[in-house]
């Protein structure tokens, strides 16, 4: 297996939305490209999808994953940014963060709910 170059852009550490962990699976379908996976954190931007074989930057896909107590969803996204599998071990979290498109008020509302509820379920008091 080839070794990919991370692609991660410099400044990606400065989010404007704070991350929760999850532990989701998602469908992931591009026009030539179905992949499942699992959503290893979620903000109201986007997803971390763990996997050996991301998908090339800028490339879209409809995200299809189910959080537990909450309706499906549905969405658009693409992805930002890439942190590559490495064979030798010393990348633990191989995978692409995908940014939310075209998300009608609705789905923001929605997703906005299930953030809350995580970070309330997680909060210690």
């Amino acid at each position: 297996m080839t070794e990919r170059k991370s692609t991660i852009p410099p400044g990606s550490e400065r989010r404007s939305h704070d991350r929760f962990p999850v532990g989701w699976s998602v469908d992931c379908t591009t026009d030539d490209t179905f992949l499942f996976a699992s959503i290893t954190n979620i903000s109201e931007m986007g997803i971390f999808i763990q996997t050996r074989e991301p998908v090339a930057l800028g490339t879209e896909m409809v995200l299809s994953f189910s959080p537990p107590g909450h309706p499906p969803f549905k969405l658009r996204g693409t992805v930002a940014w890439i942190n590559a599998y490495r064979e030798n071990g010393d990348n633990p979290n191989p995978g692409m963060g995908i940014r939310f498109i075209d998300l009608g008020t609705e789905e923001r509302e929605r997703i906005v709910e299930v953030i809350h509820t995580i970070a309330y379920v997680r909060d210690p008091e």
